[in-house]
């Protein structure tokens, strides 16, 4: 790679795959950090509804699971559980909201706020307290969300292990004495993996996973949706958007899986490249949402664009195909009710803000300082996207 190109990569790392698409006469770029990316969006589409490209496991769960249907069932309890937990989350993000500082320091700050919010859905109040403490040390600590330091990382892993060897033991006690009812993700876990087919080490792994794959999105999409919106608006009157239509954009512009890689099962030649079977080949919606063919405007952060149906592209902030994420849905529920609580009565601005992102195993918001300033509460709540 060209001491240029170094430079760019860490400086703005979207804007340096942007410039390797241009570059590519094959329809394939090269990753600096290997493996392959279909930058031509047609040949991108055609890839994602291909069953080959589907074929056998997600190399989501690793070696945790042994069969795709066994992948689908976790996936299907823990969204359940999300939804049906849904009331208890609007009840704590109604607290939580209220006790935000005037100016709160992002992303660290959504983070914390999610996670007060999940907390009781991701281990419930019945669960030992010192089981509960370490997943809260280990949401705030970088085993969430990933830590952007390398010694951050080192005292990450280490908390990591605690919380595993903690919630290992939870699950030999909910195995000796079953509650009857799902009570939180462990338990919607529990459901899918019966003891005879998933030890109890693993059942605890996949928990981890779980609390990782609903904590490190949820929390980078809902900065990115503040940050993005603030940035774009910054008139001292109401934002002009529905909430739902700023969370979408957010997704569109700064998807936070900005990869989704899947191993070649056969060779496939591309222009003239051969790519032997266990390449890993990637498709990146941050191309397929910046694709001026398929989108208007696509480098303008534009909410409005959701109110008609015009000037859309492919659209796969969650994945696309039989390797969708199973709580898109409800993902996209929980930010949208964020930014509401998050606006009612209030008005956000934004210091530090910058629009280029981070990169480490997401499109992370670099950080920035969120100040709400409330208004008097109105006879209306104001919903939506209002923004006083």
């Amino acid at each position: 790679m060209r001491i240029s190109d170094r430079r760019q990569l860490r400086r703005d790392p979207l804007a340096h795959l942007d410039n390797l698409r241009r570059r590519s006469t094959t329809g394939l770029i090269q990753l600096p950090w290997g493996g392959w990316c279909v930058s031509d969006s047609h040949l991108a589409q055609t890839l994602l509804r291909s069953p080959e490209y589907h074929a056998g496991k997600s190399g989501f769960f690793g070696d945790l699971l042994p069969t795709r249907s066994a992948q689908v069932d976790v996936g299907h309890a823990v969204r359940n559980l999300l939804r049906a937990g849904m009331p208890h989350y609007r009840a704590a993000l109604t607290q939580a909201v209220t006790e935000l500082p005037t100016a709160s320091r992002w992303p660290a700050a959504g983070t914390r706020l999610l996670f007060r919010c999940l907390t009781d859905l991701l281990l419930h109040r019945g669960t030992p307290a010192g089981t509960r403490r370490l997943l809260q040390r280990s949401a705030y600590g970088g085993v969430a969300v990933r830590a952007p330091h390398v010694w951050q990382r080192a005292r990450a892993e280490l908390l990591r292990a605690q919380l595993l060897a903690a919630v290992t033991e939870q699950v030999g006690h909910r195995r000796k004495h079953p509650a009857g009812e799902q009570r939180d993700v462990l338990d919607a876990v529990l459901s899918a993996c019966p003891a005879d087919r998933t030890s109890d080490r693993t059942a605890a792994e996949l928990h981890l996973m779980m609390f990782r794959a609903i904590m490190s999105p949820l929390s980078t999409s809902l900065a990115w949706t503040v940050l993005l919106a603030c940035l774009h608006h910054t008139a001292p009157t109401p934002w002009p958007w529905p909430a739902d239509h700023v969370v979408r954009e957010a997704l569109r512009h700064r998807p936070v899986a900005w990869m989704v890689g899947r191993t070649l099962p056969r060779p496939v030649d591309f222009g003239g490249i051969v790519l032997s079977p266990g390449v890993l080949l990637s498709i990146s919606p941050y191309l397929l949402h910046h694709d001026e063919h398929l989108w208007s405007a696509p480098e303008a952060f534009r909410p409005e664009r959701w109110a008609t149906k015009r000037g859309h592209g492919p659209y796969i902030p969650f994945g696309m195909g039989p390797f969708i994420c199973a709580g898109a849905a409800v993902a996209h529920t929980l930010l949208t009710e964020s930014l509401t609580a998050l606006c009612d009565n209030a008005r956000l601005t934004v210091t530090g803000g910058d629009p280029r992102a981070v990169m480490a195993e997401s499109t992370v918001p670099r950080p920035f300082t969120l100040h709400r300033f409330l208004r008097p509460l109105t006879t209306t709540r104001q919903r939506g996207g209002d923004n006083p």
